[in-house]
């Protein structure tokens, strides 16, 4: 058995305890890079040519600053102000929510920030006497659409950034048009698919709207200090963001330099910080780094690209290719390993193909192609989860009969837009 068969075993014996969920996706990543490294596939000096510190950087930067930030209320304090903004009419609860879900996912994590806004959500719906799955639904996709737009909003991108040498700046003009073009349209379907349980009384929205006007946003903040600190650090982050490129400063450093600030300015031990920090997925991502690295360095990735071109002949069928490939893909598996394994392919398509366009079609159809099933990604599980506790059933059917539709819409309009913009028609 030759390296190339060794290294593409590994990968779909990894790939398989993943989607098993038998054991937690860290342990089988690190399983699957210590088989490479055991037999010499991936020689133990070419480790660090896979791992990817960049990515691990900013995704440890962003956590600390996360972190950090929520345990001053400032979270919950957007939620509440978002409440109150809506006044009690069902429609602008849902758009108000949808627009604040995804523009906080373009900064934090899809998780985090589902996790933070749903709790505040359910009880708004509970006053209205709603059913509040067009809610949760509409949730879900704001927060993948949303993590679509910027550089720091999804792993995928994070890593795509990275791999690519895009900055901020890159994203904000390729995506952050399309996600907003693409949450617009959730937003109609999900008002047009459900727009007869999103009808409450007159009598009932003043009341629940006097309800919401007493609720205090202030009172949700716990540590004023650090409230006003995290503030200030979060939009010092942003700005460099805005402008790394012209200081030539990569997006781990701001990262990094932005959670060391606020722990610096926190004054306080770091040791809480520090165990919250999600150490099992970036011991996914470093291990899965190195699988994907065994199929490059037995040129297999190489090799795949090269019978690509045999079937795709043009720039515009790769663009659509890579779209749907992968939004099919991130529905059925998750889109971290998934974009791990593109990314050494569109580089080996670079040799026939110009690669700029398909980096965003990848990060169109990773991100969003999680909207599909309700698995797709983790935001729907942790958003699900939340319901059933709360005895609130979100099958999977019922999911896949909507979010399918939003997916296909979405990602039909995106790689509209990157035609439109690359192939010049």
């Amino acid at each position: 058995m030759d390296q190339a068969s060794i290294a593409i075993a590994i990968f779909l014996f990894t790939y398989a305890l993943i989607m098993s969920e038998r054991i937690h996706r860290a342990v089988a990543a690190l399983l699957g890079a210590s088989l490479l490294l055991m037999l010499k596939i991936v020689p133990w000096e070419n480790v660090p040519d896979y791992l990817d510190l960049d990515t691990l950087l900013l995704l440890t930067g962003m956590m600390i600053i996360v972190n950090t930030a929520k345990k001053s209320g400032l979270f919950e304090y957007i939620a509440i102000k978002t409440a109150k903004m809506a006044r009690g009419n069902p429609i602008r609860v849902l758009l108000l929510f949808s627009f604040v879900t995804a523009l906080v996912s373009s900064f934090l994590d899809n998780v985090t920030t589902v996790l933070l806004l749903t709790p505040m959500l359910l009880y708004v719906t509970r006053l209205m006497e709603l059913d509040p799955v067009p809610f949760l639904l509409a949730e879900i996709f704001a927060s993948n659409i949303g993590g679509t737009a910027t550089l720091i909003g999804d792993p995928p991108n994070i890593m795509i950034g990275s791999a690519a040498g895009l900055t901020f700046n890159d994203f904000l003009t390729n995506m952050a048009p399309i996600a907003l073009v693409d949450l617009l349209l959730a937003f109609v379907f999900i008002y047009l698919f459900y727009r007869g349980e999103l009808k409450v009384s007159p009598e009932k929205e003043e009341k629940l709207g006097s309800i919401l006007n007493r609720m205090d946003e202030k009172g949700a903040i716990k540590d004023l200090r650090l409230f006003e600190k995290s503030v200030t650090v979060i939009m010092l982050v942003v700005v460099l963001f805005f402008v790394h490129d012209r200081l030539n400063i990569e997006p781990a450093v701001v990262a990094m330099f932005g959670a060391s600030v606020l722990l610096v300015w926190f004054k306080e031990s770091p040791e809480e910080v520090f165990e919250k920090i999600e150490w099992p997925a970036l011991f996914f991502f470093g291990g899965l780094f190195i699988v994907v690295g065994g199929l490059v360095q037995t040129g297999v990735i190489e090799g795949i690209a090269e019978k690509l071109v045999d079937y795709v002949h043009t720039d515009a069928q790769a663009l659509l290719l890579i779209t749907w490939f992968s939004a099919f893909s991130s529905a059925i598996v998750d889109n971290i390993p998934l974009t791990a394994t593109m990314i050494p392919l569109i580089k080996a398509m670079g040799a026939f193909f110009n690669t700029y366009p398909l980096w965003w079609a990848l990060s169109l159809g990773a991100c969003l192609g999680g909207n599909g099933t309700a698995i797709g990604a983790s935001a729907n599980v942790v958003v699900i989860g939340i319901a059933e506790r709360e005895r609130i059933k979100i099958s999977f059917m019922d999911f896949l009969k909507v979010g399918m539709i939003i997916m296909v819409l979405t990602v039909g309009a995106g790689a509209a837009i990157l035609w439109i913009r690359y192939m010049g028609v």
